[in-house]
């Protein structure tokens, strides 16, 4: 009985720290039309401190989103266009030194946001994904021989372009699982694009106010881990992942030979994390079933390899997720 007055507490709570996500999805609204599930995940990978990669032709609002976003939450926002010849120091900084003073002094990069765009991430050498892979895992750069923290909240939101392969770098396997979320972007319908086209050819702009500070995003972030993950849960977002790595233990024998590696403990970390974002998104104390399962393609469809078998066949990681949700015991 005892923790049933907790959930009713503990929901009262979340009800009245989650009031901000209405103000916020109304100020991206003036914006974009449409894609909801672009937001979502925006808001997700923004309260559950991850970042998000955003696969989508280009045109579809990921820059626009992004920047609203930053705007709405007067933070500091920052676009690094990703090219074959950029260098480490292009994004995180160098020293330089001054004749003046005979000595060097640091010029910090475009990674010293709170928002960085990375757009066309997959267009970098490897050197400069490992610079930003440093800044994405320990929020920090190392500039010489001094390392310098990255502003809180920090958030990476790389876009990529699936068409194009001409001049493009694969993502290494190690900075993809980094990426809590993988949101695939697609186009809007048609009643949607026709107020796209009426809204960019109105004289009048919206015009977008900062609604919250960034101190109100840290705060909420500490709310959201409260949000009540009960132990069926747990061993549900367990079954899921450990589905991906032996599929024949859930009945999924024709899986098998379809997956060449499963999802890494971090999509399990990531899977708990998000479910609770989205539950307090929702204005909920506790995650229920359905919240794993709305977040469990954009947490899982970049960790999951497909071997060349699944490849030939065109079989892609979404239907392996479906067959797998489809599989496992629902609590």
């Amino acid at each position: 009985m005892n923790e049933t007055v907790d959930i009713r507490e503990l929901n009262q709570k979340i009800e009245q720290q989650s009031s901000f996500v209405n103000v916020l999805t109304m100020g991206m609204d003036k914006m974009i039309v449409g894609q909801k599930h672009l937001v979502e995940s925006l808001l997700i990978g923004l309260l559950a401190d991850g970042h998000v990669l955003l696969e989508g032709v280009p045109g579809l609002a990921k820059t626009l989103a992004i920047k609203t976003l930053a705007q709405l939450i007067d933070a500091d926002f920052s676009r690094i266009q990703f090219t074959p010849d950029l260098l480490p120091a292009d994004v995180i900084g160098t020293m330089i030194y001054s004749q003046k003073t005979e000595e060097f002094s640091i010029r910090k990069g475009p990674i010293f946001a709170n928002f960085v765009l990375a757009d066309e991430i997959n267009r970098a050498p490897a050197k400069v994904q490992s610079a930003l892979l440093e800044a994405m895992q320990e929020r920090q750069i190392s500039i010489g021989d001094t390392t310098h923290k990255l502003p809180e909240p920090f958030l990476v939101l790389a876009t990529q372009n699936p068409i194009e392969q001409e001049g493009t770098y694969p993502l290494p396997e190690a900075q993809v699982d980094r990426f809590m979320l993988k949101v695939v972007i697609s186009y809007p319908k048609k009643e949607e694009e026709k107020l796209i086209m009426r809204q960019n050819m109105a004289e009048a702009q919206a015009d977008i106010k900062p609604v919250l500070h960034p101190k109100d995003i840290i705060a909420a972030r500490k709310v959201v881990r409260e949000v009540y993950l009960d132990e069926k849960i747990e061993r549900y977002i367990v079954d899921i992942v450990f589905a991906t790595r032996f599929p024949e233990e859930y009945g999924l024998k024709k899986l098998k030979n379809m997956i060449s590696f499963g999802a890494s403990p971090r999509a399990t970390i990531n899977l708990g994390l998000a479910s609770r974002a989205f539950a307090f998104i929702k204005r909920r104390g506790y995650v229920i079933p359905e919240d794993v399962r709305a977040v469990c393609y954009d947490v899982l469809r970049h960790r999951i390899g497909l071997s060349y078998e699944a490849e030939a066949n065109n079989i892609t990681s979404e239907e392996i997720i479906s067959e797998i949700l489809n599989a496992v015991e629902v609590p």
